[in-house]
């Protein structure tokens, strides 16, 4: 009989226990696929007594994750704790020095230690996979690292947040302000235990960066990543780019440029008519524009127990099967250090402004404008009170350089109430 492979899983939140279920329902089709047994052999958790939902009875028991991704009887290390250090880091590092494979889920760890983790992984021998790392259920990775390797992928972007995508969709669908739907969000339990993982762009900045590495052959570089969260975005600005003809999105770019890499994650407008537009709900996509296939679209469930735990099985079948690829698609010591640049590609902006009602406040703003080299495409003045008018401007393509100085100056005219609101357009 064909050696069955023995996992050790660390973390028995939503995803382990989704794991556990799939393994336990679906054996025999697993063995069918992989050709050979899946088995569980232990299992780690911070507390033994706590009823999952599913029977462990049949499992060793480890307190310590550390323990547990060294013992003898485990093949694979499956680290669900999460946290981008601590436990979880360093159970994943004595499961690779104890000769293990190992699948994480963990986005945040792979962001701040994916260089170092694949390097020891692949100087041992053993493989690392995180299919379940980026996008919950879309096979992203595999499509990156196998699917595509024949193209050279020119631009990465997507919706990779689906606390964020809910946030704002919802905004748009009931007519409720950021925070209304902000307060929902975290009485469902769709928000992490520090919210500003999620609304502040964090959590779609790790997977931005991981899916960077794999797409340009670089080093994982988190730092490099420009956020903006969705906090600043109103009511009002949803309601205003519908007018347009546009939805918002936390959207995530990145692209190789002759200067350097380009990563960004911030709300973006894009046409109603594209697909990415017309995500709904949690729901993620990822667009991969290869010189060879030109657009591909990848959508469906961002997160949740059985998405995210099926994505844990596709890395499980792969290492049962025999396919060792390196880490992030090539040779983790061949992965090249990157220069991180701000955006210098032109494009379209929304400008939002609250005007002082006075006469002279336009012509003000139009000359910040024209001395920032920024051209007006369109211009909206929308239901005014007797101290302020809200004004909409839609630019014609323009560098970020250039809309930054405008945001300097604007406010030093004296006609300009708050902040302004400025959000590229996106080509999608």
């Amino acid at each position: 009989m064909t050696h069955p492979l023995r996992l050790g899983i660390a973390g028995l939140g939503t995803v382990g226990v989704g794991v556990i279920k799939i393994i336990q329902q679906k054996a025999d089709m697993l063995a069918m696929c992989t050709g050979r047994p899946i088995m569980i052999t232990a299992v780690s958790a911070q507390s033994k007594t706590k009823d999952r939902g599913v029977d462990l009875s049949a499992y060793a028991w480890e307190d310590d994750a550390v323990a547990l991704a060294t013992r003898d009887d485990v093949d694979v290390f499956v680290e669900l704790i999460g946290g981008h250090e601590g436990t979880a880091l360093d159970a994943t590092r004595a499961a690779i020095a104890a000769g293990k494979d190992v699948i994480t889920a963990n986005k945040a760890m792979l962001a701040h230690f994916g260089q170092e983790l694949a390097e020891a992984a692949e100087a041992a021998g053993r493989v690392l996979r995180y299919e379940a790392a980026v996008a919950g259920g879309i096979p992203v990775i595999k499509s990156l690292t196998e699917g595509l390797a024949g193209n050279k992928i020119n631009r990465v972007v997507g919706v990779m947040n689906g606390t964020c995508n809910y946030i704002l969709t919802r905004m748009q669908s009931a007519g409720l302000s950021y925070d209304q739907v902000f307060q929902e969000a975290a009485d469902l339990g769709y928000l992490e235990a520090d919210p500003n993982l999620d609304v502040g762009g964090i959590d779609a900045g790790h997977k931005l960066a991981i899916l960077s590495a794999i797409a340009f052959g670089t080093q994982v570089n988190f730092g490099g990543v420009e956020m903006q969260g969705i906090q600043n975005i109103s009511i009002d600005d949803i309601h205003q780019a519908a007018d347009l003809g546009y939805r918002i999105k936390l959207l995530g770019v990145a692209r190789m440029t002759e200067g350097g890499l380009e990563q960004r994650m911030s709300p973006c407008l894009v046409k109603s008519t594209s697909p990415i537009a017309q995500l709904e709900g949690g729901t993620n996509m990822v667009v991969l524009e290869g010189d060879e296939v030109g657009q591909i679209f990848l959508r469906g469930a961002g997160a949740g127990e059985g998405p995210t735990a099926s994505a844990v099985l596709s890395d499980v079948a792969d290492i049962a099967r025999g396919t060792r690829l390196p880490t992030f698609g090539i040779p983790a010591k061949d992965l090249t250090p990157v220069t991180s640049v701000v955006s210098d590609a032109a494009t379209p902006y929304y400008l939002r402004l609250k005007l002082r009602d006075l006469p002279g406040s336009l012509a003000k703003v139009a000359t910040v404008l024209g001395q920032s080299e920024i051209s007006i495409r369109e211009m909206r003045q929308y239901d005014h009170t007797d101290e302020n008018a809200p004004v909409l401007i839609i630019t014609h393509a323009t560098d970020n350089a250039n809309m930054l100085h405008a945001i300097d100056k604007l406010p030093q005219t004296g006609v300009v109430i708050g902040d302004p609101v400025a959000l590229r357009i996106e080509s999608v």
